[in-house]
């Protein structure tokens, strides 16, 4: 097929890429306006995108491939921890709903990943136009004050809170930057829209989200210099800092030693979650508390003692007398651990192969380069910011999974 009829083809709302283009339109402004739009979102493009698939090739689009299945025994393994979890109820749902996940996520890639070349062209330029109406909507919105999203919320004053909601936003968009790689564009504009997207999410709130868009332009840009070699390089890579991570943060916490006065309150408060959630994996080692257990882990509801880790200095202990504190929120604020905390050495070893799997599977995409640097900065995010489990993000990552598999070789 031609390049002209690639660019000229129009879209057809009937293709299953349509609904994932129409969500890489909408998805980057929903993030910046309210983040939690991305679980409603997410499903019905991928729900649509399966069901249309259904009616064109008159098949379900059935997931398949050591990635689904990988992924499939962790989401199963985690309904099964409510044999053993404190909240049963709460594991078992949360299992069902990864497992839910997984599904879609395999199927819509594999439906997208087979329809027509015309139509997946197309999804690379509406990640185009979509991210660049998000990132003008973020910068717009961080500049004002966060004017833009107190206006949409019909609020007067801008409470000092509101600027939180600038990070899931910019974690979400951090994600789907590096599937710019695939966008329908002259090398060099394409290298141009990825760094001034990197620019842009450089200058608003989220230190996790830069590092996130940090490493995938990184590793898209690895990967496009020796896209056979580098995905198995990243996929082994995060899968051995996924597994070796709990056992590297003691080590780490006791080598910041005298130094820790150094680091903000937020930071001390961060190492003494670590070192708590460290002590409770390991009375449990091999299958752990059970799935989204961190938030109910006996102790976890005391106050943090930042002299457990020799803080002295007043103004630092004056800090930690905040009534709302807790030794361990509702997560530990680190994928890795949080895994090994909720479901042992069994869960952590599952993890570990799925990621490794969809690495692998990034090699045999279209764009390489999109699908690896999606992967890399998603597992930034999962690494230091959100809970594993949390329903808006977990539907972003398989969204921008389908997109990745949806992508077509560049022309």
């Amino acid at each position: 097929m031609t390049q002209q009829v690639q660019h000229g083809a129009s879209l057809d709302w009937r293709a299953p890429t349509f609904p994932l283009a129409i969500a890489a339109l909408v998805a980057p402004l929903a993030a910046v306006l309210q983040s939690k739009a991305m679980s409603p979102l997410g499903l019905v493009a991928l729900l649509a995108c399966i069901l249309l698939a259904r009616l064109r090739q008159g098949a379900w689009p059935w997931p398949r491939g050591a990635a689904f299945w990988s992924g499939m025994a962790l989401a199963g393994w985690g309904a099964l921890s409510a044999l053993w979890a404190i909240d049963p109820r709460r594991s078992f749902s949360e299992g069902l709903t990864l497992i839910g996940m997984v599904l879609l996520a395999g199927a819509a890639a594999h439906a997208a990943a087979q329809d027509a070349p015309e139509q997946r062209w197309k999804l690379g330029g509406a990640l185009l136009i979509g991210l660049g109406i998000g990132l003008a909507a973020a910068l717009f919105d961080h500049l004002s004050g966060n004017a833009l999203r107190a206006g949409v919320r019909g609020l007067q004053e801008v409470p000092a809170s509101l600027a939180f909601g600038l990070k899931p936003a910019a974690s979400v968009m951090a994600l789907l930057l590096p599937l710019l790689a695939g966008a329908p564009l002259a090398p060099r504009w394409r290298i141009a829209a990825l760094l001034l997207g990197l620019a842009i999410l450089l200058a608003i709130p989220g230190d996790t989200a830069k590092l996130a868009a940090v490493a995938g332009i990184l590793v898209a840009g690895a990967v496009a210099l020796a896209p056979r070699r580098m995905p198995r390089v990243v996929a082994v890579a995060l899968a051995a800092v996924l597994l070796a991570t709990p056992a590297l943060l003691a080590p780490a916490i006791g080598l910041i030693g005298a130094r820790v006065e150094r680091l903000p309150p937020s930071g001390i408060h961060r190492l003494l979650i670590w070192d708590f959630a460290l002590g409770k994996a390991e009375e449990k080692p091999l299958t752990g508390w059970g799935m989204e257990s961190a938030r109910i882990i006996p102790g976890g509801e005391a106050r943090p003692d930042p002299l457990r880790l020799g803080v002295a200095d007043p103004n630092l202990l004056a800090w930690f007398t905040q009534p709302q504190l807790r030794l361990l929120p509702l997560h530990p604020h680190n994928g890795p651990l949080q895994i090994r905390l909720e479901l042992g050495w069994v869960g952590a070893a599952l993890a570990a192969l799925a990621l490794l799997m969809l690495g692998l599977a990034a090699a045999r995409c279209a764009v390489p380069a999109a699908a690896a640097g999606a992967l890399a900065s998603g597992f930034v995010t999962f690494f230091a910011s959100f809970g594993v489990w949390q329903n808006w993000w977990l539907c972003a990552a398989a969204l921008a999974l389908a997109m990745a598999a949806a992508l077509p070789a560049r022309r």
